[in-house]
């Protein structure tokens, strides 16, 4: 830390994006307040304790191999709070589908044939899983930028699959299975731009990019709460239960203070580090940020519902693998478990079986009582694990979480936001947020916060910018195809009139 403050930032909100921007701004010496709506850093994805003090969390996050600057923090931090790679399952009310080896310890084949070959499909036909091949041309003309988003954004997923002859089976059973975990909504309801980064990112990009650690605990406990501490010790002041209402904004364009009911905070420049819900409440309240569009264009996005539940049965249950996805349960809904047994040390000793079940676009459960719930994801365990059925719930925990993940419908990349907004020293961050870095998710998130805290050092003209590290590049056969493919769309641009809309 420097010894004088290189000026005064407020962050708003305290999950990755918000932790990542102060603990930077933090380490170079300014002044950095952030500020956390509820009532502990970190927000949905920390975890917390019941009154009987069993750790619980708003749905499990697992940490892919691509997630090479989060991994960077953790060896930074000197913490060590993830377990070995883990194989996966996916199962349907049929039983086992798919399960997945641990890529990297096979020999690397060049994307995405040792994903192809690799995978162990039980069911699946070999005819349907080659009709995907002529999906790879849309794979290697969706290279992420503006114009690519563009053009697949205001598509749908289902209708991207069935142009491009995917068959009905391999999309129900695979690449919609996919997105309901993966976009966290059925197919027809995904933007098609935001499917191919999702897929290429996960999984088509490079062999080993599904390989997934886990959290031997909650994310607060493991890492959220030694990374605020140390932050701490760089000089930032972390202030949980302070609700954002509205941003002073000065003449000349530029945030002066932030305000939280009657406290208002300094600022020579803010972050928001918050989800689309959130950023919708703060706009709602806030004449600044309703006087511009952009923010006011922030309404036409959407959240999905999640539903995260934890069983605690009273025997020991023998599940294949430790984290296992489901689908074809519900018509819309995806769903994952996971055996915190073998993932979380608090459990490890447990003398029966701990299962965390989250649902994904779980609209029709979330006005169900516990008791009515409880007892459907004991069903569906037991159509994968028949070991369930017999087994007796002892005790149990359901978080409802309507509106907590970002949904990339279609057509929402235009009003999604970039860093940079029109106010001069006001900057965005979260997964939501437009960036050419290429991540997803919890990754995403980390590195825009990065990369907001690189402007406010670029703006205020003080400290050193955090190194971003990129994702892995594409392998020589892509970019040679995307060489290829650019050069002929340019080709084609010029000589034909445009017919098709961006």
């Amino acid at each position: 830390m420097l010894e004088a403050s290189q000026g005064k930032v407020v962050v708003v909100g305290a999950g990755w994006a918000g932790l990542a921007a102060t603990y930077h701004l933090a380490k170079q010496g300014y002044d950095v307040t952030l500020l956390e709506a509820g009532s502990y850093p970190g927000g949905l994805v920390a975890g917390w304790k019941t009154t009987a003090g069993r750790s619980i969390e708003a749905g499990i996050h697992g940490f892919w191999y691509p997630y090479r600057n989060i991994f960077s923090l953790i060896n930074e931090l000197g913490i060590s709070p993830f377990t070995s790679w883990t194989r996966s399952c996916q199962y349907s009310p049929a039983g086992l589908e798919v399960e997945s080896p641990i890529f990297q310890d096979l020999p690397r084949l060049p994307t995405p044939l040792g994903t192809f070959l690799y995978t162990q499909f039980k069911r699946l036909p070999l005819s349907d899983r080659l009709s995907a091949l002529p999906l790879l041309y849309a794979v290697i003309d969706f290279d992420n930028s503006h114009q690519a988003w563009q053009r697949y954004d205001f598509v749908t997923a289902r209708e991207l699959f069935k142009d491009f002859g995917v068959s009905a089976r391999l999309y129900r059973e695979s690449f919609e299975a996919m997105l309901l975990v993966g976009l966290f909504a059925p197919g027809e309801q995904c933007s098609a731009a935001a499917t191919l980064g999702m897929l290429y990112f996960f999984i088509l990009a490079h062999q080993p990019d599904f390989d997934v650690v886990w959290c031997r605990g909650t994310v607060g406990e493991k890492i959220f709460r030694p990374w605020v501490q140390q932050m701490e010790k760089a000089g930032a002041r972390v202030l949980a239960n302070r609700r954002v209402t509205d941003l002073i904004v000065g003449s000349n364009n530029r945030a002066t203070g932030v305000v939280c009911g009657e406290e208002v905070f300094d600022a020579d420049a803010v972050i928001f580090a918050v989800g689309i819900t959130g950023m919708k409440k703060i706009v709602s309240s806030s004449p600044s940020l309703q006087s511009r569009p952009e923010f006011r264009n922030i309404n036409n996005l959407g959240a999905i519902d999640v539903l995260a539940s934890r069983l605690w049965f009273d025997r020991k249950i023998d599940i294949p693998r430790p984290s296992n996805a489901c689908f074809g349960f519900d018509a819309t809904t995806g769903w994952t478990f996971f055996d915190l047994n073998t993932l979380h040390d608090e459990y490890r000793n447990e003398p029966g079986t701990v299962i965390e079940a989250d649902f994904y676009h779980a609209n029709q459960f979330l006005n169900l009582e516990d008791k009515e719930i409880i007892p459907i994801v004991q069903h569906y365990l037991t159509s994968c694990v028949p070991g369930f059925r017999d087994a007796k719930v002892v005790d149990s925990s359901v978080i409802r979480l309507p509106n907590a993940v970002t949904h990339f419908a279609p057509g929402s990349y235009r009003y999604m936001l970039p860093a940079i907004t029109s106010l001069h020293n006001v900057f965005m961050s979260g997964d939501w947020i437009i960036t050419a870095h290429g991540s997803w998710s919890q990754e995403k998130a980390y590195v825009t916060g990065l990369e907001a805290a690189n402007l406010v050092i670029y703006y205020l003209g003080n400290g050193t910018p955090a190194q971003i590290l990129p994702v892995e590049p594409d392998e020589a056969h892509i970019q040679v195809a995307r060489t290829v493919n650019r050069i002929v769309r340019q080709i084609g641009n010029s000589v034909l009139p445009d017919f098709w809309l961006p």
